[in-house]
């Protein structure tokens, strides 16, 4: 597997989640609590703190849990919520909600992250933006675990394939292989 590099704070559009290995980034009712136990790279956390510089999501990831900041506390960038209703939506400190098109959504959002990178935290919108090439980046960490059922990464039924390549490494076409051993729960 290839070695990381750290991410860097260059003005990008990130489409960011922690994914299982079949593709889910929320279960069937938007939970992320499977997530619960299952650790990141060290220094993760703070590498994504120092890089980002706002975050937009969707309307039903921030109903999950208003109020709710990426990272922890220690994050205090812009969050924008776009939302076909922004007027019965539960407000927050640093917090805009936004009735518009992606793409100017995106243009708000980078405007906001003072060139640091803007990360796409809904796959709808994702989705939305992909189709448009408007992603700069897809920043996946995969969690060992299949959930089976639940919100996909990325979700287009016949919609054409998007080509992507790696970001690290000297063939950036090749597969990426992964490995894990089955866990029987006690």
């Amino acid at each position: 597997m290839f070695d990381l590099a750290p991410q860097q704070p260059a003005g990008k559009v990130l489409l960011h989640f922690s994914m299982s290995l079949d593709g889910f980034v929320a279960a069937p009712d938007d939970d992320v609590n499977w997530l619960t136990g299952i650790t990141g790279r060290d220094g993760v956390e703070e590498e994504y703190i120092a890089t980002t510089g706002a975050v937009l999501g969707g309307r039903k990831g921030w109903d999950r849990a208003p109020g709710a900041r990426p990272y922890s506390e220690d994050w205090k960038g812009e969050i924008f919520v776009l939302t076909h209703h922004p007027e019965d939506a539960t407000p927050a400190p640093g917090v805009t909600f936004l009735n518009c098109d992606v793409a100017e959504a995106v243009r708000i959002g980078l405007e906001a992250a003072k060139g640091r990178n803007l990360e796409v935290h809904s796959p709808t919108i994702g989705r939305q933006l992909l189709e448009r090439g408007l992603i700069d980046e897809i920043d996946l960490h995969i969690a060992p675990v299949l959930l089976g059922d639940g919100i996909r990464l990325f979700d287009n039924p016949g919609g054409l394939p998007i080509r992507l390549r790696h970001a690290q490494g000297s063939q950036p076409r090749a597969e990426i292989d992964v490995r894990y051993h089955f866990v029987a729960e006690a």
